[in-house]
């Protein structure tokens, strides 16, 4: 029989209950067995909905890690809190799934690799959108060579209202900055990936507050508090590559535009182009005329059924234990989440510099 891994559960919040344990739940290879939180109550909550009679619940992360049965670990914390509690888990012998973005800064995410390469212990990010169907059919696409050189490519990550109020989402001192961080983050990682492209050069950036500050403004979610609102509302990046590639990020909570997309890129190569904004097309030009190729994702095909797609959230989990099981790199190495850390820092700095920031 395969093993079945034990899983402790550190941060029983939103993304918690939202997206680790209802797909932890589905996982066959595993068992969550231990749930800590600062607020207890939500560690019993969490552990009652997902755990067995036997679920240990901790208010201090430094006690569940000294549970040696617990096999891996997930992170699921305030992104201050990332980089202290991955590196402590890692040195208890844990594999550790960490929430996206690595870490508040990119020393701390350097921190956190260096930890993963000295202890031989997995580390990974949780970039759940590499795992949609559409990623991982362009990403065959890419690396084909179907696109040619990619050297223009865009990162969306952009909302017209949809400000999250809830948490410490609007708390520059626990987060690190508002929507670049949040959901810019999923863009440039899916960006870079798809390039495979990981030595930026030089970053500009700017951010902005020009909407935060209102009062009673429409969002998906009530309208924000403008006091609490200290991350900006807006920001957007250029980063040059070391091989002149381009890419251009944008990233925004609440934005004056009908332009929405969220962790989608588009990318422009020397054989063709490609681009999720309305599913996901192929572009480019075959004997002297131009083509668009929509691509079917789905199953589809017969009459009632449209075919069964596993959740990206679910792929993820299933893929991350199969690099456990076959002691292998997971999907999301650490080197490659700390670049995305590196690159969105250096956006913030700029930003606040009003100076391109060079990279070496």
């Amino acid at each position: 029989m395969s093993k079945v891994y034990r899983v402790g559960v550190i941060g029983c919040g939103g993304i918690a209950n939202g997206k680790h344990l209802p797909a932890l739940s589905r996982q066959d290879k595993v068992q969550v067995v231990a749930f800590c939180d600062i607020i207890r109550e939500r560690a019993e909550a969490a552990a009652e909905q997902y755990g067995g009679a036997e679920a240990a619940v901790y208010t201090d992360y430094k006690e569940l890690l000294k549970d040696a049965s617990i096999d891996i670990v997930h992170v699921l914390t305030p992104n201050d809190a990332h980089a202290e509690i991955s590196i402590a888990a890692l040195e208890a012998g844990k594999h550790v799934m960490c929430e996206k973005p690595m870490a508040k800064t990119a020393a701390d995410a350097k921190r956190m690799a260096e930890a993963a390469k000295r202890t031989g212990k997995k580390l990974t990010i949780g970039y759940d959108n590499r795992f949609r169907q559409d990623s991982q059919y362009l990403k065959k696409v890419c690396e084909a060579g179907e696109l040619g050189h990619i050297y223009y490519a865009k990162a969306h990550a952009i909302r017209r209202r949809a400000v999250p109020t809830w948490g410490v989402f609007l708390d520059e001192e626990k987060q690190g900055g508002g929507p670049l961080i949040d959901i810019g983050t999923h863009a440039l990682d899916l960006t870079l990936w798809m390039m495979d492209n990981y030595k930026p050069k030089v970053v500009l950036g700017t951010k902005y507050h020009e909407l935060s500050q209102k009062e009673d403004a429409a969002n998906a979610w009530g309208p924000w508090d403008p006091k609490k609102f200290t991350v900006e509302d807006s920001a957007f990046g250029m980063i040059v590559m070391e091989n002149g590639a381009t890419i251009t990020l944008e990233a925004s909570w609440a934005l004056n535009s009908l332009d929405v997309d969220e962790a989608k890129c588009s990318l422009s190569g020397t054989e063709a182009g490609a681009d999720m904004k309305n599913g996901l097309r192929i572009n480019g030009e075959n004997h002297s005329k131009l083509y668009t190729n929509e691509i079917e994702l789905g199953a589809g095909g017969v009459a009632f059924y449209e075919g069964k797609e596993e959740k990206s959230t679910d792929v993820e989990l299933r893929k991350w234990i199969e690099a456990i099981e076959q002691d292998k790199d997971p999907v999301v190495t650490p080197e490659q989440a700390y670049v995305v850390s590196r690159i969105l820092e250096a956006i913030y700095e700029s930003a606040q510099t009003g100076k391109a920031v060079y990279l070496d």
